[in-house]
């Protein structure tokens, strides 16, 4: 299977470049697989879809403002893009430099402190920050928060809050898990009061979720790392949610990606650690009953799991359906909601 398996027209206009006014005002189109149906409808109308007694699964990994800039010995600008953080003062970064650093070279950060190039992995590099505050506490002073490279604008205060879910704890994430943009306290208080259950795992999204594929072959492409956890409680519900006759609708292909990376024997088990799980079509899904997800990029892994899910040739019909009815696409955008059982 080919990358160019995966590839659609997509109008630059449709790429979201700001949230809408309230989180969950966006469309949310409606994929019944069985049928082979889709429906367009809105957000507000997902408890339409949902039993008593299902369980929605989020990932409450919390958006590290993971962008920073500074400057050579030689002058020359860097924009430095946190990866992931790997210590109290260390992590794994991407640079934006006209000239690659070497080792040992020092980057100067708006508040006069430091970061030591240690080396490379790959096309990422390490760094130490020289600087008192441990770097999560250097990232809230001085961070912006890292908007996708598909948003055209410098990210402003309100990203702090609205690339941000509400329901985010666990600090370590440098991209959001988009589906969950869409919830918001009234939303959640409605699902709840119709005895709809919540779980959660953690999974920090790193940057490389945004790097294309480049392998033309799909078995050639090796994914990035990122850590979660899949916590002992969450299993339990799991099951409990099973045998009683309930529905497990992960919220995110991220959730997807971290279920499916735990189980084992055909079950969800409790486990913590990296993932390099890819999923692409002709994967047999454990773990979920049905997908919230937003709108992904072309030929990429995330539009590749949920072909998996419903179809290649479903999905990217689906997808020409959203492009010809204007939805909003990508992180900032609007919702869909797969349903692979009716």
């Amino acid at each position: 299977m080919k990358k160019t398996d995966f590839d659609f027209d997509l109008p630059p206009e449709l790429i979201a470049q700001a949230p809408l006014a309230e989180r969950s005002a966006s469309r949310m189109l409606v994929l019944d697989v069985e049928a082979q149906a889709r429906q367009d409808r809105m957000f507000r109308d997902l408890p339409e879809f949902l039993r008593e007694g299902d369980l929605l699964v989020f990932n409450d990994t919390r958006v590290l403002p993971a962008r920073l800039y500074g400057r050579k010995d030689t002058g020359g600008q860097v924009e430095i893009l946190i990866e992931r953080v790997t210590g109290a003062h260390e992590a794994t970064v991407q640079l934006g430099v006209s000239k690659k650093p070497k080792e040992g070279g020092r980057i100067e950060l708006a508040d006069g402190s430091h970061a030591v190039v240690l080396g490379r992995d790959g096309s990422f590099f390490r760094l130490r920050f020289e600087s008192p505050d441990p770097l999560e506490r250097l990232l809230l002073r001085l961070g912006e928060m890292p908007l996708p490279p598909y948003i055209e604008r410098h990210a402003d205060d309100s990203d702090m809050e609205r690339y941000q879910t509400v329901f985010a704890r666990e600090p370590g994430a440098v991209a959001a898990p988009t589906a969950g943009l869409h919830f918001d306290e009234a939303t959640l208080a409605n699902l709840r009061g119709r005895g709809i259950q919540f779980g959660y795992v953690t999974l920090h999204v790193g940057a490389g979720t945004f790097q294309p594929v480049r392998a033309d072959d799909l078995k050639d492409h090796q994914m990035h790392r990122e850590w979660l956890n899949v916590g002992a409680s969450l299993v339990e519900q799991i099951r409990r949610t099973r045998a009683a006759g309930g529905r497990v609708i992960a919220v995110g292909t991220t959730v997807v990606r971290a279920l499916e990376s735990a189980v084992r024997d055909g079950e969800v088990q409790p486990f913590a650690g990296e993932t390099q799980i890819f999923i692409f079509p002709g994967y047999r899904f454990s773990s979920i009953d049905g997908l919230l997800t937003n709108f992904h990029l072309p030929q990429s892994t995330l539009l590749m799991l949920v072909s998996a899910l419903a179809g290649r040739d479903f999905m990217l019909a689906s997808y020409r359906h959203a492009v010809e009815q204007k939805y909003r696409f990508f992180s900032y955008g609007d919702s869909m909601l797969i349903l692979p059982k009716g």
